[in-house]
């Protein structure tokens, strides 16, 4: 059986200036070339040169770089927000599979945008917990390990 990919909001909802929205499997990044536009900026000037890139392939995406760019509906070609996205590419990352982290402005309507375009590009919506499941039958982590996971998620301080 083959891994569909997925997505999610990794971080909760409420107050924050910054929220990850996480994709994992097979298409994670050329769903992000689709939908992710760098910004190019002119190091000697420090300053973003003019026009964007056109869709990034695979090859384009350095993996563990922050690449800093917008997030564009691929229909339009209107700008949802601008971000910074990290590309993890299999086996280096948290499941074992290609993952890509996109850190945009919080807040429920820029966040569900940003994801309905990812939804719209061929991800599912991931279950709770997934993640750390394929983590876990990828051999990235082992059963202890993941259900600490849950564990932390869960802990109150007080």
């Amino acid at each position: 059986m083959e891994a569909l990919t997925i997505a999610a909001i990794a971080t909760p909802p409420g107050a924050g200036g910054i929220g990850v929205i996480k994709i994992s499997g097979p298409d994670a990044i050329p769903i992000a070339g689709t939908i992710f536009r760098r910004r190019c900026v002119d190091p000697a000037a420090d300053t973003p040169a003019t026009g964007s890139q056109a869709p990034q392939d695979n090859k384009r995406f350095q993996t563990h770089r922050l690449s800093y760019g917008h997030i564009i509906d691929p229909g339009s070609g209107n700008i949802l927000d601008e971000v910074l996205m990290a590309v993890m590419k299999a086996p280096h990352s948290y499941t074992c599979e290609d993952v890509v982290e996109i850190q945009a402005h919080s807040g429920t309507a820029t966040m569900g945008a940003i994801l309905e375009k990812i939804l719209d590009q061929g991800a599912r919506i991931a279950e709770p917990g997934e993640f750390t499941k394929r983590a876990y039958l990828n051999g990235r982590i082992d059963l202890t390990q993941a259900e600490a996971v849950i564990d932390i998620i869960n802990a109150r301080t007080g």
